[in-house]
Order: structure tokens, then C-alpha cells, then sequence
């Protein structure tokens, strides 16, 4: 398809794409396709809302269900971590056995639904994600709500398409509507909703004036609906920073630099990890159930005695922000959750990476603040600065999305005045990992499950041409000549069969 399609309405009509914006605001079937947009925004919000208080719920009724009992404390510690693993494997389970396409976060899904390369199977999906993705994120593990939400507002896009079918590019606009929702209400960033889109999937995202319409009409409701629900507050609470001196605006590119270098390490890590737990449990239901298991146990373990090691990273955020550790603290935990955030989200299971990548970034934003601030008092007068610009630079080295990392970062800690040096910090970063030969994050790992699908068909097709060759040899052919040997050895043993004549 060429990336700037024709839209087409009605049967042997065409609506080119035009400027004139009288065509536009009265053409009806123009309006039924903005108004499925907004409905698409509004179901997303929703969902994506009951699935933020889902989470919440189940994490606190799975940690508080057994204090009533009045068992010793060890006790009631061994069963809320067996509770965690439970609920985790089922989450492994479902997604194993009912929709595959829901492991992970679900963002190469849609980009590769938007490329016309995947299908989206909303009625397993929806479901699925929602339920897989509670157990999953609940338990404890290091996966963020985000990325599952992208993948849920895709599929509710894709569902409300069901009844625009006349509309040739509906799936297409209202799949992309529908992540971008997804995004704006899982974050409460509905700027970043739409520029995820724009930028993070231009190579999929059919880009014209109609689409970018129905995608910010999509996000605008999604935004109402979750805000109804939670408020209008900052998803972060940490404190508004002053403006950082311009004399200060190299430390900031030095950052940046360092999160480029991290970010290309980051991305292969959890390619390799991929991979890695794909050849191990090759899609066993078994090996994938107790893989499931062992991470909940293991994470439920640390969300009692160790919380900074399990979670999104959300708390963990506005806590360190606020209240700072020594450095040399800040990077030991930096490295502990990038092994965790990589282990997590590279065994399949149906959750995402934004928070926890944006907790990484806080923690080596912060020590790198803290240092600063010993070196340079003049130039760094609150080191927490540094934990916010962490955020968008990791961001943006490893979804190489830069302007998305900004406005998302801005929108979620309330802090527009420090759009200057998360521009260095940013562009910095993604510059740097360009320049190393690092592949975006989302798209390495579409190519890579693309390779993978395309491996296995192609081994099914050489073992079905091998059984065929083997059964063909086995069927003699007609006029086939036979041995006399085989022919003497085949009339004795009919001989041998022969019952012997009475006399």
C-alpha cells in the first residue's frame, strides 16, 4: 500500500485527500469516522482505567488476603508468595494457550497490524491482555501497564472497525486511534499518545490530515474518561524543579551521551534474553506455566522484603526522587532492576517495559545528578533534575522516540519548564545510539518475531516434504523392475504361509 493511501468511502467513490476543510466538516461519512474515533478513545479509556484498578486491587488483596487467618508471619509470607506464583502462571498459561500475541507488551503487534503483517484477534485479545496482564503485573514482576494498554486500545480500534467495514482504511486509522488512546490514558499523556504514534510508528502509521484528526480526537476522550476516574493529577508526584543556568547545559548532553551508549546495550540485552527464553521453553505450555511460576514466586518474594526490586518502578520513582540515597547505592539498584526489567519482560509474559525503563532512567539520572552536584555546586544546584532527564534519555536511546520522551516525561511529572535540557539530554541520547548502530527497541523486536514465525514455517514445510519423499519411496512405482533375489525371498516366505495339504 502506498503510504499516503486514497481513502475510500463509498463503493467506486474515492475522498482524495484535500485541504478544503468545508468538505471535511460535512461530509457525513467523514464524521462517522471522527465520531468512531472519539468512541474508540472513550471505550480504551475505560478499560485501560479498570485495568489500572485491577492491578492496584489485586496486588493489595493478594498481599492482605491471608492477615486475617492470624498464622505466624513466616506462614503468611510463604502463602503470599505462593499466591504470587500462582496467579503468575496462569497469566504465562492464558497467554501460552489462548492468545500468544498478548505476550510481551503488545507494541510489535500493532505496529505489525498497522504494516499489514499481523491480524488482531480483539475478542482474545481484549480479554486475555486484561486478565494475563492482572496476574502478570500484580505478582509483583517488573513490567509496566503501559505497553499492554497500547496493545488493548489497538484491539478495542480494531473492534469498533467491525462496523465501519465500508470504510476501506478504517482498521487502519482506528487501530492506530486506538493505541494511541491507550498510551494517553495508561500515562495520563495526551500529548504523548498521539506523538507516539506520529513518531515511535511512522514507518507503519499512514500519515494524513484525516488520520492525525481521529487520533487526537481518540486520545482527547481517553484522557476525559480516565481523568473521571483517578483525577487530574500528574501520574508522578515529585517536586516542580527550577530552571537549570544554560552554563549547565553540556552536563545535560554528557548525560545523554551515557544513555545512548546504555540504551544500545539495553535493547541487545533483552533481544538476546528474547531469543533465549524463546529456545528454552519452545513454546511448551508446561515450560512456559513453570516459567511463570518461578518468576511470581521470586518477585513476590521481593515485594515483601525487597520492594525497590519489584514493581513498575512508579513509587519507586517518586521516592527516590524526593528522598535521594547515595550514589554509589543508586547504581548498584540501577544495575539489580536492569537485569530484573530485562529477565521480566523477555519471558513472554504479558506486560511492558515503559515504567520500569523509565525507573531505570531515574535511578542513573539521579546518581549522575548527585555526582554532578560534588563536582559542579555552582552548576547543579538539585541533582534531581538529572533523575527527570534520565527519564526521557533512556527513553528515547531505546524506543529512538525522542520528542515522545520529552512531552511524555513533561506531561507526567508536571514539569514544562525543563523542556530545554531534556531536549539535550534527549536528542543527546538518540543521536548517540544512531550513530553505534542501534535498532529501535519495538521494531527489532517485530523483525525478530517476524524471523521467528517465518523459521518455523519454513522447518514445518521441510519436515512435511520429507515425510511426503519418504512415504513416496516406500510405494513402488508402476513398471518398477523387481529383483529375483527379492522375488525368490518373497515366494519362499508365501510358501511358509501355505497351510500344508492333508493327505
Amino acid at each position: 500500500m502506498p503510504k499516503f493511501p486514497d481513502f475510500h468511502f463509498h463503493p467506486g467513490t474515492q475522498l482524495r485527500l484535500r485541504l478544503s476543510s468545508n468538505y471535511f466538516t460535512t461530509h457525513p461519512d467523514y464524521l462517522v469516522l471522527l465520531a468512531l474515533s472519539a468512541l474508540v478513545g472513550a471505550i480504551a479509556g475505560l478499560i485501560v482505567s479498570m485495568f489500572e484498578i485491577a492491578i492496584h486491587f489485586m496486588t493489595d488483596y493478594r498481599i492482605h488476603y491471608f492477615d486475617y487467618l492470624g498464622l505466624p508471619a513466616w506462614i503468611t509470607a510463604i502463602l503470599v508468595i505462593l499466591a504470587g506464583a500462582v496467579i503468575s502462571a496462569l497469566g504465562f498459561w492464558m497467554t501460552a494457550r489462548i492468545a500468544p500475541e498478548t505476550s510481551g507488551s503488545g507494541i510489535p503487534h500493532v505496529e505489525g497490524a498497522l504494516d499489514g503483517l499481523h491480524d488482531i484477534r480483539w475478542w482474545r485479545v481484549l480479554p486475555v491482555k486484561f486478565i494475563a496482564g492482572v496476574c502478570t503485573i500484580s505478582s509483583g514482576m517488573v513490567l509496566g501497564r503501559e505497553g499492554p494498554s497500547v496493545q488493548i486500545g489497538g484491539a478495542v480500534g480494531r473492534m469498533c472497525a467491525e462496523a465501519a467495514k465500508r470504510f476501506q482504511y478504517a482498521p487502519h486509522v482506528l487501530t492506530a486511534s486506538g493505541a494511541a488512546a491507550g498510551l494517553a490514558a495508561a500515562f495520563n499523556a495526551p500529548l504523548a499518545g498521539i506523538l507516539f504514534i506520529v513518531e515511535e510508528m511512522r514507518p507503519q502509521f499512514r500519515y494524513n490530515f484525516t488520520s492525525f484528526k481521529c487520533i487526537t480526537l481518540a486520545t482527547l476522550t481517553a484522557t476525559i474518561v480516565l481523568r473521571y476516574f483517578r483525577g487530574q493529577e500528574a501520574v508522578m508526584d515529585i517536586p516542580t524543579f527550577k530552571v537549570p543556568p544554560l552554563a549547565s547545559l553540556w552536563l545535560f548532553l554528557a548525560l545523554g551521551i551515557i544513555f545512548g551508549i546504555v540504551g544500545i546495550y539495553f535493547n541487545r540485552w533483552i533481544l538476546k534474553a528474547t531469543a533465549a527464553f524463546k529456545r528454552y521453553h519452545n513454546n511448551r505450555l508446561l515450560k512456559v506455566t513453570i516459567t511463570g511460576a518461578l518468576f511470581g514466586g521470586v518477585f513476590a518474594f521481593f515485594q515483601l522484603y525487597v520492594p525497590d526490586m519489584a514493581g513498575g518502578g512508579i513509587a519507586l520513582i517518586t521516592t527516590f526522587v524526593r528522598e535521594p540515597m547515595a550514589w554509589v547505592v543508586l547504581v548498584i539498584l540501577f544495575g539489580l532492576r536492569v537485569l530484573a526489567t530485562i529477565g521480566c519482560f523477555a519471558s513472554a509474559a504479558p506486560g511492558g517495559v515503559f515504567a520500569p525503563m523509565l525507573a531505570l532512567g531515574t535511578l542513573l539520572g539521579l546518581a549522575y545528578g548527585i555526582i554532578a552536584a560534588g563536582l559542579f555546586p555552582d552548576l547543579v544546584a538539585e541533582p534531581g533534575v538529572y533523575a527527570v532527564a534520565g527519564m526521557g534519555a533512556l527513553f528515547a536511546a531505546t524506543v529512538r522516540a525522542p520528542v515522545t520522551g520529552i512531552v511524555l516525561v513533561v506531561e507526567m511529572t508536571d514539569n514544562y519548564q525543563l523542556i530545554l535540557p531534556l531536549l539535550a539530554t534527549c536528542l543527546g541520547a538518540t543521536f548517540i545510539a544512531q550513530a553505534l548502530g542501534g535498532s529501535p527497541l519495538y521494531s527489532a523486536l517485530l523483525q525478530q518475531s517476524l524471523a521467528a514465525k517465518a523459521a518455523e514455517v519454513n522447518g514445518a514445510e521441510a519436515n512435511a516434504s520429507t515425510n511426503a519423499a519418504a512415504v513416496d519411496a516406500a510405494i513402488p512405482t508402476e513398471g518398477a523392475s523387481v529383483s529375483p533375489a527379492s522375488t525368490d525371498t518373497e515366494a519362499s516366505a508365501e510358501a511358509q504361509d501355505k497351510p500344508t495339504p492333508s493327505v
